[in-house]
This record gives C-alpha cells, sequence and structure tokens, in this order.
C-alpha cells in the first residue's frame, strides 16, 4: 500500500466525518429554527433514527463487500448519499425531509468500510499507530465538523448544511474513483494467515460488543445536548462559541497522540486502563458543574481519557480477529456502538425534557462506571480461557 493511497484513504474518512458531525449537537438549534419544533424528546428520537438506520445498514454493506470491491462500492452509495442530501435541502415539509435525511444516512453508513479495508491493508505492527491516527482523524473530523456546523446556523439558513454534505459526498466520489487506479492488488496486502473460525474464538468479539455498547452510550449521552447545556450556564449563548467548547476534546485527542507517542519511546510503564475509566468518570461528573471553567477543565479530562479509552477498544478488535474477517468483526463491533449512541441520542432526549440539562452528565457517569466493570469482569473470565486471551490486555495500556 503506497502512502499516496492511504493518505487518500483517509481523507475519505475526514470528508465523511466532517459532513456527519456538522449538525450533531445542534439538532436541537436546527429543528426550533427549520421546523419550529423545540421538543428534546422529538429532536433525540431523530437522532435515535439516525443512528438506527446507520446500525442497521453497515453490516447489509459489509455483507456486500464481499462480493463487490469496496472502492466501487462506496462510490456508488456515495452518489446516492450526496442526492439524497440535496433532497434533505429541498424538502418543505417534516414527512419529506425525515425520508430523505434517513435515506442518506443509510447511503453515508458505507463508508464505514474504509475503517477495517484500511486495516487489512496494514501489517499488525502497524494497526496501533494506524489506529491512533485514524482516532484523531474522527475526533478532529467530529469537531471541525461542529464549528463548520456552528458558522453555518450562525450565518446561513440551518438546511443549507445539507448542501455542504453534498458537497463532502461528491468530493469522496472523485477520491474514491481515483483510488480505484491506486489500490494494491491482493497479493500486495499482508498475508492472512488461515484459521479454523471457530464459535468460542469468536466469543472475543461479542464480549468486546458488550463493552462497546455500554461504553459508547454513556460517553454519547453527553453529547446532543452539551451545546444547550453550554449555552444555558455561560454568559453568551453563541453558537459558535458552544462549538469551540464543545470542540475541546479533538485537541485533547491530539495531545492524548502525542503523549503517547512520548510513552512509547521512552518505555514508560502502561497505565492502567480501569485508571482511565476512573478519569473519564470524573471528567463527566466536572461537567455537571455550573461554573464554566469547572465545565471546561471536566471537558479535557473527557476527551483526553475518551481518546486513549477508544483507541484501546478499537486495537482489541484487530488483536481478536483476523484480516479476512475485519469488515465481518468491526460491522459487529459496530453495531454495538450504533446500538450504544441510538439508546444513548433518545434517552437523552428523554432525560432532558423530564430533568433538564444537567442529568445526562450523572446518567452517563454511571454508566461508565458499569463499563469499567464490565471490562475488569471480562478480563478476570479471560484469564480463565485461552481463546480470550487478548482481553485481559485491555486492563493495560498500550
Amino acid at each position: 500500500m503506497s502512502k499516496q493511497f492511504k493518505v487518500l484513504l483517509i481523507a475519505v474518512t475526514v470528508f465523511a466525518v466532517l459532513s456527519d458531525s456538522m449538525l450533531l449537537p445542534f439538532y436541537p438549534t436546527f429543528f426550533s429554527a427549520v421546523f419550529n419544533i423545540s421538543d428534546p424528546a422529538y429532536v433525540g428520537t431523530y437522532i435515535a433514527a439516525s443512528c438506527f438506520v446507520v446500525m442497521v445498514c453497515f453490516p447489509i454493506w459489509a455483507f456486500i463487500s464481499k462480493y463487490i470491491n469496496v472502492l466501487p462500492l462506496l462510490v456508488y452509495s456515495q452518489i446516492a448519499a450526496g442526492v439524497f442530501s440535496v433532497s434533505s435541502f429541498f424538502a418543505s415539509d417534516l414527512n419529506w425531509f425525515w425520508f430523505s435525511s434517513m435515506a442518506m444516512f443509510a447511503f453515508k453508513a458505507s463508508y464505514l468500510l474504509v475503517y477495517p479495508y484500511l486495516m487489512s491493508l496494514e501489517a499488525k505492527t502497524n494497526h496501533v499507530t494506524t489506529i491512533a491516527m485514524l482516532s484523531v482523524v474522527v475526533h478532529f473530523g467530529a469537531i471541525l465538523g461542529a464549528l463548520a456546523g456552528g458558522f453555518v446556523l450562525s450565518a446561513l439558513p440551518g438546511k443549507a448544511a445539507f448542501l455542504i454534505m453534498a458537497l463532502s459526498d461528491f468530493t469522496q466520489v472523485f477520491v474514491c474513483a481515483y483510488l480505484i487506479r491506486l489500490a494494491p492488488s491482493k497479493n500486495q496486502s499482508p498475508p492472512v494467515a488461515k484459521t479454523s473460525i471457530t464459535s468460542s474464538s469468536r466469543w472475543p468479539v461479542y464480549q468486546l460488543g458488550i463493552v462497546m455498547l455500554c461504553f459508547y452510550f454513556s460517553a454519547f449521552l453527553i453529547r446532543p445536548f452539551f451545546a444547550a447545556y453550554w449555552q444555558s450556564i455561560s454568559d453568551t449563548s453563541s453558537i459558535v462559541l458552544a462549538s469551540m467548547v464543545f470542540s475541546i476534546p479533538a485537541f485533547m485527542a491530539l495531545l492524548a497522540l502525542c503523549f503517547n507517542q512520548w510513552r512509547q519511546q521512552t518505555n514508560r510503564n502502561p497505565i492502567n486502563l480501569l485508571v482511565v475509566f476512573m478519569l473519564i468518570i470524573t471528567g463527566v461528573a466536572l461537567q455537571a458543574s455550573p461554573l464554566y471553567l469547572v465545565v471546561i477543565a471536566g471537558r479535557c479530562l473527557f476527551g483526553l481519557s475518551l481518546f486513549i479509552i477508544i483507541v484501546r477498544l478499537d486495537l482489541l478488535l484487530y488483536q481478536v480477529s483476523t484480516p479476512d474477517k475485519y469488515a465481518e468483526d468491526f460491522s459487529k463491533v459496530s453495531f454495538c456502538q450504533s446500538l450504544g449512541v441510538l439508546l444513548a441520542s433518545y434517552c437523552a432526549g428523554l432525560l432532558v425534557k423530564s430533568s433538564g440539562l444537567v442529568i445526562p452528565f450523572w446518567v452517563a457517569a454511571g454508566g461508565l462506571a458499569i463499563s469499567a466493570c464490565c471490562l475488569w469482569l471480562l478480563s478476570k473470565q479471560s484469564r480463565r480461557h485461552t481463546p480470550c486471551a487478548n482481553l485481559a490486555s485491555t486492563t493495560r495500556a498500550q
């Protein structure tokens, strides 16, 4: 795999994450401005529905990728996503908007194939570096998308975001079409060891899915209404400032990446992952404070810990899987992640409607504590079962 091919493949992920994240922190503002809907439960239901569509459609795309090469498949799916993005922009009523935007999300789900596709072309020795780099890219893509969304909602009509999403989709089409010419042949890919796939060897993937489900539910519970919460406690209701505070975890992810590289170079002792869970729980709890400086401090701690945990859990997936099963196993874990995000989006709306903007932080802190307990229990179990040996390594930092 050439460096140019790898960079452009990552660029596809950047464009996808940027467009997907534009409205994520601002759906309450979007629905209020465009459709005059201010019900938090309705907004939470819409976000949950979009997560459900991605959760259901990605395994279908993973199945199709067994018979159609990933890059040509992405060309056609992103053309369709762009068309439905434009349709969402022109939607004049709520039913049309729901249909168009959900169809858009269904086709956008195909870009998740880039992740296992890239990992299947990488040697095992490069997995840690590649996963960390992709995690930073996703963090920054999400945050830059949120910043762009803040500027768009401040300066343009709310639905203009969907035209920018369409532009991103069509850009991906051209990049993927070019990548087809650069794609490495099968004999250039890392050799795949022929293994006997049994139900016991698949069990670690399902164990990891349980942890992912609980973790992603907890981590994403505070996301849909964080911008609204910040505006309620700060001295200004600026959407741009809210998006900047929302973006803090991305910068902390970059700091964590640099810190991790320094630890590897100096051969420092590993950090216990359960300690990192304690840090993220503290960070979430601090964000529930009415003091905006404390919220910023909690946001920093949350972002740093979130990056470490996500990288570690992603790395574990590729430790318990094999290259020929990456897409299939990634779709299983992604299903659990998406289910967690779906439940978080729906529950966030209900919690805010019934108990206010602060309660999601406390529920998230409790959920993260449960996630840490699940990880600890599964790592204990793994010591007694050889197929799950890799799971025990999740309690230690890389």
